[in-house]
This record gives C-alpha cells, sequence and structure tokens, in this order.
C-alpha cells in the first residue's frame, strides 16, 4: 500500500520562469519504501486552509540500481498551473530544509530497461517521467538506444533543458533527439508549429523505423497524446506498445457519462486486508464513499489521470466517468478507477489490495 512519509527539501533547483525541481532526501529507513521504477511519480500532500490538497508529480531521476539500498533522493519537476493551489506553493514558497508529505512512488507508465529501441513524444513537463526512462535505460543496457521527440512553446520553457543536452553527449550514437518548439523559430531542426496526428504521421516515418520500436511513451497534454496515438495506429503501431501518461485534461477531454446512482446502493471495498461495506450516496464516486469511511484509501489527483486510486472489481458493474490512467488490458482484466467509478447495480465491491 502507498504510505506518506514527512521528508526533507535537500534541494530547489529553477528550471525555466515556471518550473522548478524538488530534490528530497530519503533517510535510510524509507529508502526500500522509495525505491522506484523509472517513470513513477509521487504524490505530495498539505493542507490549504484546512482542506487537505494533493498532487502528483512525475521522478526524473535515473531509478536506483536493482540490488542497493533504494534511492538516498528523490527529485520531481513542478511546473507552474495557473491558480495552481500546489505548484504556486512549490515554486514560491519551498526551501531548502522544508518538510513536505510525500507518498511512496506509484504509476504504470514505465519501463523495465531492456536491449532495444524505444521513443516518446512528450510535450511540457511530460519530460520530466521520459527523462527518468531514458537516463535509467541507456545507463543500463548498452544495446538500447532512444529517440526522443520533444515539443515545447519556446526555448526559454523547455524544462531539463541541460539535463537531455547532457545526455545526448554522453551517449550520442544511441539518443536521437528532436526537438520542436510550437511558438519560437530555430536556427536548425524542425519549423516551428504544433506536433499533431498530422504532422506526427509524415515525421515519424522519417525519424526511425516505426514498425521496429519496441515501446512508445506518449506523455503531456491530452490533445498532444491523442494525436500522437491515432498517428501511430495509423501506422501499424499495436495498442500494446503504445504507452501513455496524460498530464493536462481540459475542455477537449473526454466528455462525462451521466446516469444516476442506484437506490440503497452499498460499497464493500478491501484495503490493506480490511474490508467494509458501506452506503453510496448519489453522484458520490465510489472513492468518495470509501474515503469517508476509511481516509487511508489510496489517491492522488482524483481526475482519472494519476492511477492510484486503481482497484479491482470483485462484483457488480460500474460506470467510470473518464480514464486517462489505465491500459485497455487493465480495464480488460477488470480494474477501474475508483475516483471516477459510480455504482451501476445496487451491490458493488472492490479489491485495493489486488
Amino acid at each position: 500500500m502507498a504510505r506518506f512519509h514527512t521528508l526533507r527539501v535537500a534541494a530547489v533547483d529553477r528550471l525555466t520562469d515556471d518550473s522548478v525541481a524538488l530534490t528530497f532526501a530519503v533517510p535510510p529507513e524509507l529508502r526500500e519504501a522509495y525505491r522506484y521504477t523509472p517513470g513513477q511519480h509521487l504524490a505530495l500532500r498539505r493542507l490549504v486552509d484546512g482542506v487537505e490538497v494533493r498532487r502528483t508529480y512525475s521522478i526524473c531521476a535515473p531509478a536506483p540500481v536493482p540490488g542497493d539500498d533504494g534511492p538516498r533522493t528523490l527529485r520531481v519537476g513542478v511546473r507552474l498551473v495557473d491558480g495552481g493551489a500546489f505548484s504556486t506553493y512549490a515554486l514560491k514558497e519551498v526551501n531548502l530544509g522544508d518538510e513536505l508529505e510525500v507518498m511512496t512512488p506509484a504509476g504504470r507508465f514505465t519501463l523495465d530497461p531492456a536491449p532495444g529501441l524505444y521513443a516518446a513524444v512528450v510535450g511540457g513537463s511530460g519530460i520530466t517521467p521520459v527523462l527518468s526512462i531514458v537516463s535509467t535505460l541507456l545507463a543500463r543496457e548498452p544495446e538500447a538506444r532512444f529517440c526522443l521527440i520533444r515539443s515545447d512553446r519556446t526555448a526559454a520553457s523547455t524544462m531539463f533543458l541541460e539535463e537531455v543536452a547532457d545526455l545526448k553527449d554522453r551517449y550520442p550514437e544511441r539518443l536521437q533527439l528532436v526537438t520542436v518548439l510550437s511558438r519560437e523559430e530555430q536556427q536548425a531542426g524542425l519549423p516551428s508549429g504544433r506536433l499533431d496526428e498530422e504532422r506526427l504521421t509524415g515525421l515519424l516515418p522519417a525519424l526511425l523505423k516505426v514498425d521496429e520500436v519496441a515501446g512508445w511513451f506518449l506523455c503531456g497534454p491530452y490533445g498532444l497524446v491523442q494525436g500522437a496515438e491515432r498517428a501511430l495506429r495509423g501506422l501499424g503501431v499495436p495498442r500494446t506498445r503504445i504507452h501513455e501518461e496524460i498530464f493536462h485534461v481540459d475542455s477537449e477531454g473526454a466528455p462525462r457519462p451521466q446516469g444516476s446512482t442506484p437506490a440503497h446502493s452499498t460499497v464493500t471495498a478491501r484495503l490493506d486486508g480490511r474490508g467494509g461495506t458501506w452506503p453510496v450516496q448519489d453522484g458520490e464516486s465510489l472513492l468518495d464513499t470509501v474515503l469517508r469511511n476509511r481516509p487511508d484509501a489510496p489517491y492522488a489527483c482524483k481526475g482519472g489521470v494519476c492511477g492510484t486510486c486503481r482497484a479491482f472489481l470483485v462484483s457488480g458493474e460500474v460506470r467510470m466517468d473518464r480514464n486517462f490512467a489505465l491500459e485497455p488490458e487493465e480495464t480488460e482484466a477488470g480494474y477501474v478507477l475508483a475516483c471516477q467509478s459510480h455504482p451501476a447495480t445496487e451491490k458493488v465491491e472492490l479489491d485495493f489490495d489486488r
């Protein structure tokens, strides 16, 4: 089960005018608990006017080497969101030595290093988990190659610019780097403009042999990720080779299905070895029902994006408003996002421990 622990801020590094990297020190007794796979994220929480606020940020550092005692530090990238309660705090108030509550690593947008060719299409802060994936892969697997296609507004707004450049210098033959700026012309490279489905359909086959890529990692705003997926599927890439993580969902996101909760609905949930059954209020998500009775239920974003609240549907039926976190294989196997799920039958049973 994911747990929160209080960690000390060991470094605060300004990346751009609107982004920062926070590094946390991990004490020896917690290092095994914070061992992570490249691509995973951390949830941070704090109280704002008496209300708990949680936000999820991806780890951007190489993963610890198997067999060691776990990470001594954890580094995440934070980009300012207009009106964001946590991102504003992170950029303007967090200082060296501060203590924050940090959840143990979670997420399935990951890659276990193996030989082969891999590729990513990322936009903006979507570089954060992919930076961990690329740096870990190239360091551990001498037979691995990676093609990184990144889109940013301008050079000045590009997160981890120096870190990616250092990787390119370290692995010039194994890392192919392609940068596209949507609002600024470059002296060399591709013309400016958005990376949409049409452009990617023509660009990707010109950069690499699409059918030889063992895994595609798409990360960033909803529109970019969906456009990249459609381009790849149109080029014949199997869905099983495409991995997605959405960072921002706005008006172009999927519509929310409508429906009422059946009368006298209950949810039975198993969590950390203990179970209980509780009534579901009309319009309430299953996660909110569980949280009213088990405050330790896992969640981070409540937006269907991070996947922290994933649970196995043991019995009954649910309707899920939106899903930007679970792979098709996971939903087919019976997993749902509790924060987006509402009962479609009077009795529903969830297992958070599976």
